[in-house]
C-alpha cells in the first residue's frame, strides 16, 4: 500500500498515469477515529482524576469521613463523564486537527463551566443541600479540570505524532514564499496533525521538493490529484496572485474540499487579522486585543492575584537562592537594571545577581577575541555559556530562577507576569517606535521565552506582536502553564 505521508515525485507520476489506482479512502477515517479514541480515553481520565482530587480536598479540608464523600460522589463521577466527552464534540475537540491550543482551551473551559453550573443547579433545586460542600466540590472539580486536561490532551497528541497514521493529509496550491512558509510551519507544528503531501504549482522552475514535500503542476491536476489520494483539505498560498485568479482557481477547485484555506496578500506584511461578516462582505479586522481597555483591567486583576499566590509559594526558594549567591560570590544579592516598559519609559526590573561584578568588562573581552560569538550576540542578544555567569549563576538562570524577584515588579505595576520582553535601551533604538509591544506592559515571561528562544531578534519581535494583537485570557493561562513547565525542564535559559 503507498504510503501518501511520504510521496515522492516518481510516485505521483506513476500516480497520474495509472488511471485504476485508488488510494486507501479508510486511511484517514481510521486516523480520525485512532486520535479521537485516544482524545475521549485522556479527557475522560483528566476528569476522573479532577473528580477524584475534589473528593480526596473534602476529605483532607472539610474533614468529611472518606465513606460519605465516595457515597455522594462517585455516583456524579459515573454519570457525568460521558456528558463531558458529548461538550467536547460539539466543541470540535475530536479529532481536533488543525485546532490550537488556545482553541482547545476555549472549548474546555466552556463545556467544564455548563456541566458543572447545571450540576450545581440540580444540587441546589433537587437535593437542597444544607451546607455549601457540594459547591465547593463543584468548584474545585472545575478547577482542576481546566488546570490539567488540555496538559493531558498535549502529552497525548505528542504521543500520537510519533505514530504513521497520524494526521490528515494536506494540498498546498503555490510554491513561491508563502507556500514554503506554510509547508515549514505545519511541518513544525505537529500536533495540529495536517500534514502537507503535495504541493502544486504552475511554474515549472519550482517543480521538486519543499522540504521533502513534491512540488508538481500545473493547477489542472488539482482534481485528479485530490481524487487519487483522496486529499480534502487544500491551502492556497499565492497571496501575490491577483484576487481574479485566485477566484477562478477557488471556483474551479472547491467541490474538491471540505476545507479550503486561503492565504491572504496581507501575509508578509506582519499584521494579524480575523475574518467579519460585515452584512455578507467579507472583511479582515486587524486586531491589537491586549491594547483595549477592557483586556488590560482584566490582565491586571490576573496579575494581582496570581502573582500573590506566587510569592508566597516561592519565598522558601528566593530565601535559598539569596543565601547562596552571598556566599558564592561578591557582589549584591539583588541586581537592578533599567528596562523600556510602557510608553517607552525606564523602569528597573529586579533579578537575583547572576554575574560577576565585573560582567561588562568581560563580556567586551570575549567578545572582542572571538569574531563569530561577536556575530551570533549581535544575531541573537545573547551567547551561550557565557562566561560572565558565577557558579549559582550558571544554576539559577537554567532554572529561571533569577526572574523571580521579578514579581514584585508585577505588583508594582512595572511589569505583567506575561508579556513581550522588557528590552535594554541600546535594543530598543532597533525597534520601529511604532511597534505594539510599547504599549503594554513587559512580561516576566511570554510568547516567545516559551516557545522560540533560538529565534533572531526580528523573528523574536514578530512572535512578540503577534502575543499583543492576538492576546487572550486563554493564551496566557497557557503561556503560564509552559513557563511552569520550561522551569521545571531546565529550558529557561
Amino acid at each position: 500500500m503507498l504510503d501518501t505521508k511520504k510521496l515522492k515525485l516518481q510516485d505521483l507520476t506513476n500516480i497520474l498515469k495509472d488511471p485504476a489506482f485508488k488510494t486507501n479512502k479508510n486511511r484517514s477515517r481510521l486516523s480520525k477515529i485512532y486520535t479521537s479514541l485516544f482524545l475521549i480515553i485522556s479527557d475522560m481520565l483528566s476528569t476522573g482524576i479532577s473528580f477524584i482530587l475534589a473528593i480526596l480536598s473534602q476529605y483532607f479540608i472539610l474533614d468529611y469521613s472518606m465513606n460519605d464523600v465516595f457515597a455522594n460522589s462517585m455516583n456524579i463521577i459515573l454519570l457525568t463523564l460521558p456528558i463531558f466527552n458529548l461538550f467536547y464534540y460539539f466543541g470540535g475537540l475530536y479529532p481536533s486537527y488543525g485546532k490550537d491550543q488556545v482553541t482547545e482551551f476555549k472549548a474546555i473551559i466552556i463545556s467544564s463551566t455548563i456541566i458543572l453550573s447545571i450540576l450545581g443547579a440540580v444540587a441546589a433545586i433537587a437535593l437542597k443541600p444544607a451546607s455549601i460542600h457540594p459547591y465547593i466540590f463543584l468548584i474545585t472539580a472545575w478547577f482542576i479540570i481546566n488546570c490539567i486536561t488540555l496538559p493531558l490532551r498535549t502529552l497525548t497528541k505528542t504521543l500520537l505524532s510519533k505514530k504513521d497514521w497520524w494526521g490528515i493529509p494536506i494540498m498546498i496550491i503555490g510554491a513561491g514564499r508563502t507556500g514554503h512558509k506554510v509547508t515549514n510551519t505545519l511541518n513544525k507544528q505537529k500536533l495540529l496533525g495536517l500534514k502537507p503531501v503535495v504541493i502544486i504549482d504552475d511554474d515549472v522552475d519550482k517543480w521538486g521538493y519543499i522540504e521533502e514535500v513534491p512540488v508538481v503542476g500545473g493547477l489542472n491536476i488539482i482534481p485528479k490529484i485530490s481524487k487519487k489520494l483522496n486529499i480534502k483539505h487544500a491551502i492556497i498560498a499565492m497571496p501575490k496572485v491577483p484576487s481574479a485568479d485566485q477566484l477562478n482557481i477557488i471556483r474551479k477547485n472547491s467541490a474538491y474540499f471540505s476545507n479550503l484555506t486561503i492565504i491572504p496578500d496581507m501575509f508578509n506584511s506582519g499584521i494579524w487579522t480575523s475574518t467579519q461578516d460585515l452584512g455578507g462582505v467579507l472583511g479582515l479586522e486587524v486586531q491589537t486585543k491586549l491594547l483595549k481597555r477592557s483586556s488590560q483591567i482584566k490582565k491586571r486583576i490576573f496579575d494581582l492575584v496570581l502573582t500573590s499566590i506566587l510569592i508566597v509559594l516561592t519565598s522558601p526558594i528566593q530565601i535559598i537562592v539569596a543565601v547562596l549567591i552571598k556566599l558564592d560570590s561578591k557582589g549584591n544579592i539583588l541586581f537592578c537594571q533599567q528596562r523600556c516598559g510602557v510608553s517607552k519609559k525606564d523602569f528597573g526590573m529586579y533579578k537575583f545577581r547572576s554575574m560577576q561584578i565585573d560582567a561588562e568588562d568581560r563580556l567586551k573581552e570575549v567578545l572582542h577575541n572571538n569574531k563569530k560569538l561577536q556575530e551570533d550576540f549581535d544575531k541573537f542578544h545573547k551567547i551561550d555559556n557565557d562566561p560572565r555567569l558565577t557558579r549559582v549563576g550558571k544554576f539559577i538562570r537554567k532554572y529561571s530562577l533569577d526572574e523571580l524577584p521579578q514579581f514584585f515588579n508585577v505588583i508594582k505595576g512595572d511589569m505583567s507576569l506575561i508579556g513581550p520582553r522588557a528590552y535594554l535601551a541600546w535594543e530598543v533604538e532597533k525597534i520601529k517606535p511604532t511597534h505594539p509591544i510599547f504599549q503594554v506592559k513587559p512580561g516576566v515571561s511570554g510568547l516567545w521565552q516559551v516557545t522560540d528562544r533560538s529565534s533572531t531578534f526580528e523573528e523574536r519581535l514578530r512572535i512578540e506582536e503577534y502575543y499583543v494583537r492576538n492576546w487572550s485570557f486563554s493564551l496566557d493561562c497557557i503561556l503560564v502553564g509552559k513557563t511552569i513547565a520550561a522551569i521545571i525542564k531546565g529550558t529557561g535559559n
